[in-house]
């Protein structure tokens, strides 16, 4: 069952389960699913996207997403988020994966791989010093899933082209 969470609860929860990155800093909104004797099982943390060129005001992106490996929670997450953000105005959701990660809840979420990301040695320069986050050093795939606008539900790529 898909349950509202606070993004404290979210934070908590992904700093207890997440394999590789730490909570992040804030978002938009946060959700969760757990069982029907109430027990969290997953999270999805949905905010501004990262990267300045996605930041359009209508692209929202899960920056984590974390579960205890309870079966297919991770596409009902994805999944809920899609249809929260479709409601909130958005028009498109992107994630990232690790280019090890095989895609799988994305793809059953309706998600599609748009582009494969090389690794970046990381943003710290002696100018503005940073601590690495933990995705340095790692090759990522970006997904999304998007409509058209006066369409109901259609999939388009991050380059404009045709339904997938």
């Amino acid at each position: 069952m898909i349950v509202p969470i606070a993004l404290r609860t979210a934070r908590a929860f992904i700093a207890w389960s997440h394999r590789h990155l730490p909570p992040p800093q804030g978002a938009k909104f946060a959700i969760g699913v757990g069982t029907e004797a109430g027990v969290l099982v997953g999270v999805a943390v949905a905010g501004r996207p990262v990267a300045r060129a996605f930041d359009d005001g209508h692209t929202i992106e899960v920056t984590r997403l974390a579960t205890d490996g309870t079966p297919n929670a991770c596409s009902a997450l994805l999944g809920a988020a899609w249809r929260a953000s479709r409601a909130m105005g958005y028009r498109r959701l992107i994630t990232y994966t690790r280019a090890d990660e095989p895609g799988t809840s994305l793809r059953a979420a309706g998600l599609h791989h748009v582009a494969d990301r090389p690794a970046r040695t990381g943003w710290d320069c002696p100018s503005r010093p940073r601590d690495s986050r933990g995705h340095d050093d790692v090759a990522r795939v970006l997904w999304e899933i998007s409509r058209t606008p006066g369409t109901c539900n259609s999939t388009t790529s991050a380059r404009g082209g045709g339904a997938r």
